[in-house]
């Protein structure tokens, strides 16, 4: 029997075990607009909201118009348009999974090209909250401050034509004019990127950039406008054509872009938004007064740990986060680094057991099900998620040796070559500076360190330098493998 091709019409024709909408997905209207449609929104805040919509009716007012903003965002329109933006959401926890198809999109709109689309969906004052995952880099910052960054091309080209911006931040503007023009409500901008202190630094941004153009505007947009802090969390892979041979053969579903992820969720949210919010609390969101303790957890524990073992793992050839997971020195690694370096920068977090986090994380981690590239963390994950929890442990006092270590391995890896001589695709806003840096040092890693956007003042820290240049060495003279085991008989992974 052919495969089902998913779309409103074919509902009908899906067959458990997988799950279609229990509510009909044509009366989903939209209430909230995401900037940076990819796979991870998409087993995030749409899964939280189509769950919603499975226990209240009043809750099919919340839909999301999904816009990509970027010319490879094409793909989002060519597969879910012709779905009527249903999408199958796989997830995994070890051997077991479950299928499920996912009705919460109201649309999608392709802004790769121009924003004016978009621009005129965020403008109905029917929109109540604009969220974004855009990652890091798409917010336009200076590295070293962390402010939005003046002379950055894409801000550039947005004060000079700013009624057609290209930029997440130039679009969030936008909007907020046109709503204040047209005497409508402000919305909430609800940042779900991993950055600390997300919706402080998105609120900045804008602010920032509704200065430059209009001091009324920026005034509008602080009275009126709302910018909550999350912590958002689960691990969930860039989609490959296996998945969707998957869907086929074990489903009897052709979807053009599903989505496949780890069954553990976690979102926490600081209660304030502008113009209303979804009850997202009934479905497993954690609303709180502030999310900072959460935030940091997450940051130093996961995303620390993520990007340094992906780093490694790279280097001794792993292509996926649970083969790395397989080597009981990357566990230990692992584990000792959260133990001793990035564990005891944290401040207690309510509810949370740190132990039992940290354990988890391990187990998430090596789940094979799970299939998450290291070169998907190594391209999205900003340097920064090792920065910050070495200079919180400097702060302390601390130590720093396996983040020294693990920010060795990032810098051996932008050598373009892994330990077999594979080649290695640096992806990096500053890939050309990076490269030629690390060609000028070598094993010396005070080149890279030069870069004060990236680094901040750790060229300065003796300690750290001391560490991180014994490492560096060790990587360029007998590979990541051979360095593990130096590491272990010093007794650092123990």
């Amino acid at each position: 029997m052919d495969p089902v091709g998913l779309s409103r019409a074919n509902l009908a024709r899906v067959v458990p075990p997988v799950r279609v909408p229990g509510y009909d997905p044509a009366r989903v209207r939209a209430g909230i607009v995401h900037l940076g449609l990819g796979a991870f929104h998409r087993a995030h805040m749409a899964r939280y909201t189509h769950a919603l919509m499975e226990r209240r009716a009043e809750a099919l007012g919340w839909g999301i118009i999904g816009a990509g903003l970027l010319p490879g965002d094409l793909r989002m329109r060519e597969s879910l348009a012709p779905q009527d933006g249903l999408y199958t959401l796989v997830e995994r926890d070890g051997a077991a999974e479950t299928a499920t198809v996912i009705g919460s999109l109201a649309g999608v709109v392709f802004a790769g090209e121009t924003t004016e689309p978009l621009l005129s969906r965020m403008e109905d004052p029917a929109i109540r909250i604009v969220s974004l995952t855009v990652s890091e880099n798409g917010y336009c910052l200076n590295p070293a401050t962390r402010r939005l960054d003046p002379e950055h091309p894409m801000i550039r080209a947005d004060l000079a034509a700013p009624a057609r911006p290209r930029s997440a931040i130039g679009v969030v503007v936008e909007a907020y004019r046109r709503r204040m023009a047209g005497g409508h409500g402000a919305f909430t901008a609800l940042t779900c990127d991993n950055i600390q202190n997300n919706g402080d630094v998105l609120r900045d941004a804008v602010l920032s950039l509704a200065r430059m153009r209009d001091g009324r505007l920026a005034g509008w947009i602080e009275e009126h406008g709302a910018f909550p802090d999350t912590m958002v969390d689960r691990i969930t892979p860039v989609t490959r054509p296996g998945h969707l041979a998957h869907l086929e053969r074990e489903y009897g579903l052709r979807d053009r872009w599903p989505v496949f992820a780890e069954s553990f969720t976690q979102w926490v949210i600081e209660d304030r938004f502008a113009s209303g919010r979804p009850e997202w609390e009934e479905v497993g969101a954690q609303f709180v007064p502030d999310v900072a303790p959460y935030e940091i957890m997450k940051l130093r524990l996961l995303n620390g740990s993520h990007l340094a073992i992906a780093a490694l793992g790279r280097l001794m050839g792993h292509r996926f986060v649970h083969e790395v997971m397989a080597d009981a020195r990357m566990r230990a690694f692992m584990a000792a680094l959260m133990d001793r370096e990035t564990g005891p920068t944290l401040e207690p977090v309510p509810g949370i057991g740190l132990g039992d986090y940290k354990r988890t994380l391990v187990a998430r981690f090596a789940n094979p099900a799970i299939e998450d590239t290291v070169e998907r963390i190594n391209t999205d994950a900003p340097v920064n998620l090792l920065v910050m929890p070495i200079e919180a442990s400097l702060a302390i006092g601390g130590e720093v040796e396996l983040l020294a270590l693990a920010l060795a391995a990032w810098m051996r890896r932008l050598q373009g070559r892994d330990d077999r001589g594979e080649a290695i695709e640096i992806r990096h806003p500053l890939a050309a500076l990076l490269q030629e840096k690390a060609a000028e040092g070598g094993p010396d890693p005070m080149p890279l360190l030069s870069i004060g956007s990236l680094f901040g003042g750790l060229a300065g820290q003796a300690r750290f330098v001391g560490a991180l240049r014994r490492w560096l060495a060790s990587l360029h003279e007998v590979g990541a493998s051979a360095t593990l085991d130096r590491a272990a008989r010093e007794g650092r992974l123990g």
